[in-house]
């Protein structure tokens, strides 16, 4: 979620025990930030010298990429994924580098901050009024066997700040006013741990077989262009998927007689607030056009892995419904097949 949680030192404490089973690690590059603490953990580990060139009349270091390539360990530690490589290297950005390394069969253990990656630039630009300039895209991180989450709470950070552990004492005061504001951190935080979720349920669903995984609560509310009954599942929908922290989705099946040109304009607006309603409680709205509302709602609830549909209440008598029309016949043995409950909601 930040700087200074111990990324750095987890990678250290990792590449000994992996040393003491006997793999051939090596560090390819880490960062101290000459933190005693992290600095000591190098002690005992083989690291493999950095590249030295000249910028500017300054001689900097570099990972050396292709040391690292001719020594070929079973896995390298490389730190600060989001680096921008001096000019004039081979690659422009760290994280090409470690697609090099990966490419040459040697496993990457690597460490990156929540608002280094490109598709929350601009969510992180809004919470803390900083736009990062080093960013990683989205795919480097979808391309992880596994991904793990170095967390603190924001108290733990501020003290670990105060004590001078992750910054300098001049840089301090700026910090606690700016990036390490309680409230920012705690924002930083949440998508930290939603992004590290969605990599495991992601996981899950490509390698757990699905009649053996857990069951993972998605709801879908389905919607008329009826104004108050699609506001009670809206609301409706959203209470329970909030109850069970999950994701949910509201669906709006456009029958023909429903086109824009031939619905009226009173029910196109109710539509819209309803629309809004759904995303404002944290919704995701999906409209689609069809001629038959069961095979719509039967065909998305696949797509999405749905677990349970909510329906509004039938304005006549369910059983006649079900008796005197299919599309309920149709809808209720599908869901039934698929191991998907229906919840019809008053």
């Amino acid at each position: 979620m930040s700087a200074g949680v111990g990324k750095s030192f987890r990678m250290l404490q990792e590449a000994h025990s992996l040393l003491k089973s006997g793999i051939d690690i090596k560090i390819g590059f880490i960062e101290t930030h000459n933190r005693k603490e992290t600095h000591d953990l190098l002690e005992g580990l083989p690291v493999i010298p950095r590249r030295k060139l000249f910028y500017k009349g300054k001689e900097l270091e570099e990972m050396d990429v292709q040391a690292i390539i001719n020594l070929r360990p079973e896995v390298v530690i490389v730190d600060e994924l989001a680096h921008t490589n001096i000019e004039g290297s081979k690659n422009e950005k760290r994280w090409q580098d470690v697609m090099e390394i990966l490419e040459a069969g040697i496993n990457v253990i690597s460490a990156v901050n929540i608002q280094h990656i490109e598709s929350l630039n601009e969510e992180v630009k809004f919470i803390t009024g900083v736009e990062v300039k080093e960013r990683i895209p989205d795919s480097v991180l979808a391309q992880a066997d596994e991904v793990v989450n170095i967390d603190l709470t924001s108290d733990e950070l501020i003290t670990r700040l105060k004590e001078g552990k992750i910054y300098q004492a001049e840089k301090i005061e700026t910090a606690l006013k700016n990036f390490f504001k309680s409230e920012h951190i705690l924002q930083l935080r949440e998508l930290a741990l939603k992004e590290v979720a969605s990599q495991v349920e992601r996981k899950v669903e490509i390698e757990v077989p699905k009649n053996k995984g857990v069951r993972h609560e998605k709801f879908l509310a389905c919607i008329s262009s009826n104004e108050s009954t699609a506001k009670k599942v809206i609301r409706k929908t959203a209470r329970l998927a909030n109850y069970y922290n999950s994701k949910w989705y509201v669906l709006y099946v456009q029958l023909p007689n429903e086109s824009v040109d031939k619905i009226p304009l009173d029910k196109q607006r109710h539509l819209i607030n309803n629309f809004k309603l759904a995303t404002e409680l944290g919704g995701e709205v999906i409209k689609v056009e069809h001629t038959k509302i069961a095979k719509a709602i039967i065909e998305l609830a696949e797509q999405k892995n749905i677990t349970t549909v909510c329906i509004g209440k039938p304005r006549m008598n369910l059983m006649k419904i079900i008796l005197s029309t299919n599309i309920f016949k149709e809808l209720l043995n599908k869901l039934s097949s698929s191991d998907i409950d229906l919840i019809i909601l008053s």
